[in-house]
């Protein structure tokens, strides 16, 4: 009985190092939890005026850049769609007042198709009857066209911005956090690290923030620049097409009608 005891000795030590490590463990855990005196919470409540707007500022951008990046997918999408409904139906129609009355109201292929129509059927007035038909048709669907690539493009200027300043933005509430660190260490007399751990955190959240904003937005820009080239090469095609068709007569005569 006793020397089963004492084998049973170095068992209870162990399990009691065991214990006590798990203790330990659990204690640095309920440590970890606590609040961080230097984290968001604390640069919000601490910070200045400035530090305060650098960061709204930042968020505003952020929100900019993430929601003309959803609404450009979505138009462009949409025009995808519309350049696929065209492709299976325009072509197939007996006149190009047909094909267009068969597209949608909002399709930019029908805007296309009206503009080209428009300018074959009302090629009178003094001065544009001095400009050939071929021209005058010419430079209405390019008119056109240059108007859909337009506001395909609206939008990709606040991202370009978004991109190539939001970096700076940070930088400058990181050289405010820094400015905020030098002037503790000032006060104090001496490089205290609880002195300088809050502005220094200071200035690596509105860095890393600064760079959280403007990665997305040139990431969206070259994704949106890249799509766009497609949807416009697409509208390009129909309407190099339609030029060729209105010219070739084949809109059927009296069915070259403006469609609205």
């Amino acid at each position: 009985m006793i020397r089963a005891s004492l084998a049973a000795l170095p068992v209870l030590f162990l399990a009691g190092a065991a214990l006590a490590g798990h203790a330990d463990e659990g204690h640095a855990v309920a440590r970890q939890v606590v609040d961080n005196p230097y984290g968001l919470d604390a640069l919000w409540a601490q910070g200045d005026f400035v530090s305060k707007g650098t960061l709204i500022i930042l968020a505003l951008m952020s929100m900019a850049s993430w929601y003309i990046l959803v609404v450009k997918l979505i138009e462009q999408s949409r025009l995808m769609r519309h350049a696929k409904a065209a492709a299976a139906g325009f072509w197939k129609a007996a006149s190009v007042a047909d094909g267009a009355r068969a597209l949608a109201e909002d399709s930019p292929f029908r805007f296309v198709a009206s503009a080209g129509m428009e300018a074959a059927q009302h090629h009178e007035g003094a001065l544009t009857e001095k400009i050939d038909l071929n021209t005058w048709v010419t430079m209405s669907i390019q008119r056109a066209v240059g108007e859909i690539v337009s506001e395909l493009q609206g939008g990709l200027a606040v991202l370009a911005t978004v991109g190539s300043t939001a970096p700076f933005v940070g930088l400058f509430g990181t050289v405010w956090g820094i400015y905020h660190a030098l002037t503790a260490i000032g006060i104090a007399g001496q490089a205290a690290i609880d002195k300088v751990a809050g502005p220094v955190g200071e200035a690596l959240i509105m860095t890393a923030f600064g760079l959280a904003v403007a990665v997305p937005a040139v990431l969206g820009y070259n994704l949106l620049v890249r799509r766009n080239k497609l949807a416009a090469e697409k509208v390009r095609a129909f309407a190099a097409d339609l030029h060729a068709v209105l010219l070739a007569g084949s809109s059927g005569g009296g069915n070259l009608r403006v469609v609205r």
